[in-house]
């Protein structure tokens, strides 16, 4: 998802299958020497910090819990993250810290412009908020796997009703969508069913 953004793939897919052939247009932007900040440090946030080895990036981590950095994330101070990341991942649960947790507020907190992933849960962003900070530029792009929607009937929003920030989110170039599939994989459900077997194998036998 993130790659896509930075090479602006989705944009550039449209284009060439209604006849547009526009290298310039679509030139993409390096991973490399970037700094990925990672927000929220549990089985999710790890797994991603240990993928992200094959690039040339710093990874930060932030996490309510002290003493959860390793080796692949060095976890630092909410004040050092928002000084230094390009790249946001959320991995965090849904609780009443995280609920509207990325607001104006809190966005406009960071030194940089920056890049949001979102792969964890649609409330913990302030969808009208993150509009405004990619209409400003604050926000440079954004990939959305999860939707503050998600509690309504998805398909009701393709109605009269839609909301405005929807509406944005839906025609911007440097917006990517996704059902919430980011782990969504057939090996993936044979692997919790593996889980489930395994802790019942604990505590059973």
């Amino acid at each position: 998802m993130l790659l896509s953004l930075f090479n602006k793939l989705n944009k550039a897919d449209k284009e060439v299958r209604h006849g547009k052939w526009l290298r310039e247009a679509n030139r993409g932007i390096e991973l490399d020497g970037r700094t990925v900040g990672l927000i929220g440090y549990g089985n999710m946030g790890k797994a991603f910090a240990k993928k992200l080895r094959g690039f040339d990036v710093t990874v930060l981590c932030y996490d309510i819990k002290e003493h959860v950095g390793d080796v692949n994330a060095k976890q630092v101070s909410l004040k050092e993250f928002q000084e230094q990341v390009e790249v946001v991942s959320l991995h965090t649960p849904q609780t009443p810290l995280t609920v509207n947790m990325i607001n104006s507020r809190f966005i406009n907190q960071f030194k940089k412009p920056f890049w949001l992933l979102n792969t964890a849960r649609g409330k913990s962003v302030v969808t009208q908020d993150l509009v405004a900070a990619l209409q400003s530029g604050k926000i440079l792009g954004a990939g959305l796997d999860v939707l503050e929607y998600e509690k309504k009937s998805f398909e009701s929003l393709f109605s009269n009703d839609m909301p405005e920030a929807f509406k944005y989110l839906i025609k911007a170039d440097n917006v990517l969508l996704s059902p919430h599939v980011a782990g969504w994989t057939n090996e993936s459900k044979e692997k919790l069913a593996q889980t489930i077997v395994n802790k019942i194998k604990a505590k059973f036998y």
